[in-house]
């Protein structure tokens, strides 16, 4: 540390010796200088007061400047911090935002798939639709040729019905047969006592031919007789003579 030089100091250290009784020189005849002491102590005076004053103050300012520093130091910090745990915050939204984003992509990615199937699913009921409705048109066109030509056939039937009726009340009387019906189209002709004590013999004829079509008899008969009188009977449009012909035929088997 600096010994301060004080005023006193450098007055002492400047002032002249006490005479001695050495005998005088050429220098102890020099006329003596005045150096001001008193003033120059002041002015160091002042100047060490300045000096103080300038020293407190660059201390107060340096303290003030260092708990400045340390107070930006600590709001840097906590700025970082809070920046820290906004960076974190923002990373997990972020990272939840991804997330939700690839679920959004896939569940747009199903149903783009469950449209594109359901699209597939329409186009191809469209086209059943529209062959079912061609279908249908056809059909419906088909039925009604179909109730035409049956409309045409059951007229064709009672017109035979009316020219047959009366031959068929004379056979049902002269060979002693009954009618019955056999389900559907099908009519039983019943003849009675047809030789062999046999009471009841029979044939059943198809009626929704335009030809006679003989099915099953009792009892049987040769199926190449019954096919003789049959062609026999188309050829000349003549129920009189299929009835008398079958009536021959089972009469024939009953013997046999």
């Amino acid at each position: 540390m600096a010994i301060p030089l004080t005023p006193s100091r450098f007055a002492h250290s400047l002032s002249f010796a006490p005479p001695s009784r050495a005998p005088l020189s050429m220098a102890d005849t020099l006329p003596s200088a005045d150096f001001n002491f008193d003033d120059l102590r002041q002015r160091m005076s002042a100047f060490t007061l300045r000096f103080d004053d300038f020293i407190a103050k660059g201390r107060k300012r340096v303290l003030e400047e260092r708990n400045a520093f340390r107070a930006n130091v600590a709001e840097l910090e906590e700025s970082h911090r809070s920046a820290a745990q906004q960076i974190s915050s923002l990373q997990t939204a972020s990272s939840t935002h991804a997330t939700t984003l690839e679920k959004e992509s896939a569940e747009k990615e199903d149903l783009e798939s469950a449209i594109s199937s359901l699209q597939s699913q329409r186009s191809s009921h469209l086209a059943l639709r529209t062959e079912l409705q061609a279908s249908l048109s056809h059909s419906r066109a088909r039925l009604t040729t179909l109730r035409a030509q049956q409309a045409e056939h059951q007229a064709a039937l009672a017109a035979q019905a009316r020219e047959n009726a009366p031959e068929l009340a004379f056979w049902e009387r002269t060979l002693g047969l009954r009618v019955e019906g056999a389900g559907g189209e099908v009519l039983r002709f019943v003849f009675d006592g047809v030789g062999d004590g046999r009471e009841e013999c029979w044939f059943e004829l198809n009626t929704g031919s335009e030809e006679f079509e003989v099915g099953a008899t009792e009892p049987g008969v040769e199926a190449a007789e019954v096919r003789r009188v049959v062609e026999g009977a188309n050829e000349r449009k003549n129920l009189g003579g299929l009835l008398k012909g079958m009536r021959g035929l089972l009469g024939e088997a009953c013997k046999g």
